[in-house]
């Protein structure tokens, strides 16, 4: 169906704004959607103490599901995250501890309560485990039962699997099982929470119409699949992805001004499709931001950074975020961290960039510099080569670096 087509809200509101790459079966989904309140989930497995911004799309999925009327389930995966989801990965994920895993679910679940109504807080949200039913499950029992319905023939076709195989890189049994305690969570949800649909990435496809098949066969029951575009920026990087590392929603591992600079650098290209999908302004309003040019994209940048802050961690910190990137000389505001790097006298200016995830190489970091856009201080840098010396930095050991018009950080001089 074409985004005009759906009558629902609920699939219209997630069409417009962008988050459908394919459904299952979508004039169905359209009519139950349009004629009662429909259960959804989305699956987060626990596999680090926080969740990143790749993240925020299917929770913002979750968002629209409750906003338009439906009853949606955040699944934590304290039970897959103990065998690891091999879509998308090179290799085996590295195996957690029941420790470690109930450690990670407790920092996850905070960032839940920030976007979705919970049923103890008086909305209709499910926060669910599946290690409720999987730790439990009798192996045997379970083959007989639920492996009976796979079909090796059809597993091994399946990109997350074939993609391992084809370049001759080792898939073990335990991730190999991956696909068919996903297929046994959907079934479980629809006989605990009587629901009926599965969202996620367009790389879970094929594990979400396992869950589809095994509930009719099971159950007899009809089940629908619906899957967002997976999310990379114009460049070609990946969504989150610096050359630090991720950009996460803990900010014990993400300060905030970091987390907000991440948006406000975004390309041009990706602002008005960044603005629908990790936003609640209205269509209009967005359309109105991604609509301007040269200089005045900038307005559009600093809305985005505001708004994506504001909804994970709160306006204040949004308010201080901005008000710490305008100051031109500013070290710190009263309540946000700059990032900070600590360097040694005679290290490069390029590489504290690129350490910084300022740039993506020292390529990058050298045409800042050729366009007159890197100071140290109130120092324009006009050499590629330059050096940090004592004298960069302050009585404290410190130097403020600032690259193009929004990235700012402190370097910090390694004590001899």
């Amino acid at each position: 169906m074409t985004m005009s087509a759906y009558k629902s809200e609920f699939l219209n509101v997630l069409a417009s704004r962008g988050f459908i790459h394919q459904v299952s079966e979508p004039e169905a989904l359209d009519a139950l959607a349009r004629s009662s309140r429909i259960t959804g989930y989305i699956g987060f497995d626990c596999t680090a103490p926080s969740l990143h911004v790749g993240s925020l799309l299917p929770i913002m999925m979750l968002y629209w599901m409750q906003q338009t009327g439906h009853r949606p389930i955040a699944l934590m995966g304290g039970g897959t995250t103990r065998v690891g989801d091999p879509s998308g990965k090179d290799e085996s994920r590295k195996l957690l501890t029941d420790d470690m895993i109930a450690e990670n679910l407790k920092g996850i679940r905070a960032v839940f309560a920030k976007f979705l109504k919970f049923e103890d807080a008086g909305g209709n949200a499910i926060m669910a485990n599946n290690a409720d039913w999987l730790n439990a499950l009798n192996y045997i029992d379970f083959l007989r039962d639920i492996g009976r319905y796979f079909s090796i023939n059809r597993m091994l076709a399946f990109d997350s699997v074939k993609l391992r195989l084809d370049r001759q890189q080792e898939l073990s049994f335990l991730e190999f099982n991956y696909m068919i305690l996903q297929a046994y969570d959907f079934v479980e949800l629809f006989r605990r929470c009587g629901c009926v649909l599965q969202m996620g990435g367009s790389d879970q496809w094929g594990n979400i119409v396992n869950g589809i098949d095994l509930g009719r066969r099971v159950e007899r029951a009809r089940l629908f699949a619906l899957t967002s575009p997976l999310i990379t920026m114009s460049s070609g990087a990946k969504m989150g992805k610096t050359v630090d590392g991720a950009i996460w929603l803990n900010p014990r591992m993400t300060t905030h001004y970091k987390f907000w600079q991440y948006w406000r650098n975004v390309e041009d290209a990706d602002v008005g499709r960044f603005l629908r999908l990790f936003t609640k302004l209205p269509l209009p309003e967005i359309d109105r931001l991604a609509a301007l040019r040269d200089e005045e994209i900038n307005i559009a940048k600093t809305v985005l950074a505001n708004e994506v802050t504001t909804l994970v961690h709160g306006a204040s910190v949004a308010k201080h975020s901005e008000a710490a990137a305008r100051a031109p000389s500013a070290m710190s505001g009263a309540d946000v961290t700059l990032p900070t790097l600590v360097v040694n006298v005679g290290d490069g200016i390029l590489s504290a960039n690129t350490q910084l995830g300022f740039t993506f190489s020292n390529t990058q970091a050298r045409q800042f510099v050729k366009d007159g856009a890197m100071y140290l201080g109130d120092k324009r840098i006009t050499d590629p080569n330059y050096k940090f010396g004592f004298d960069d930095f302050d009585e404290n050991g410190q130097a403020l670096l600032r690259t193009g018009s929004k990235r700012r950080a402190i370097l910090r001089r390694k004590s001899e």
